[in-house]
């Protein structure tokens, strides 16, 4: 089956193993620490539109990445911008994908009411929103399906959890609609 979707951002935790002087970030640029509203320092690469959560405890959150290997690179820029500033960080830390956001296109028209009637684990109230929410069975992954036929996915850990949840909700639906 042709892949559908396309991956939109993966949100990644990593350890750097060692804590780290937030103070001296403050010197690069594209930064913004300020401890009394949060306790991380936030610091953005422009030219790869990532962003990364840097904890003084070493743990770090990157959002903007559409790939393991675009959050790989990110890391290698963030390391080096660590050492113009003193902070030497060993080459071993631990990287750990939390969450997949991908869009796609069922192309074809969705009957939502028709949808959430006759699907279990569906929640839908065009008054307040225009999507209908399908939570897949037994897994943290929810679907956003639209009239269009638009669809978001979130919740994933892999690109294979998004195919394998694809394969359901097109089963699940395709006997309704």
């Amino acid at each position: 089956m042709a892949r559908i979707y396309k991956v939109e951002n993966i949100v990644a935790s990593i350890s750097l193993k060692s804590p780290i002087k937030l103070i001296k970030l403050k010197k690069l640029p594209n930064t913004q620490y300020n401890p009394e509203q949060f306790p991380g320092l936030v610091l953005r690469l422009q030219d790869m539109h990532v962003t990364f959560l840097v904890f003084g405890s070493g743990k770090l959150v990157c959002t903007g990445g559409r790939s393991r290997e675009d959050i790989i690179t990110a890391m290698g820029k963030l390391l080096k911008e660590l050492r113009k500033v003193g902070i030497n960080i060993k080459s071993e830390w631990k990287l750990e994908i939390q969450n997949i956001v991908a869009s796609g296109n069922l192309n074809k028209k969705l009957d939502l009411n028709k949808i959430a009637f006759n699907v279990d684990e569906t929640e839908y109230n065009p008054e307040q929103f225009p999507g209908l929410v399908y939570k897949l069975p037994n897994s943290k992954i929810t679907f956003l399906l639209f009239g269009t036929g638009k669809i978001v996915c979130t919740g994933a850990k892999n690109v294979s959890e998004i195919d394998g949840a694809i394969k359901t909700l097109l089963s699940a639906i395709k006997k309704v609609n």
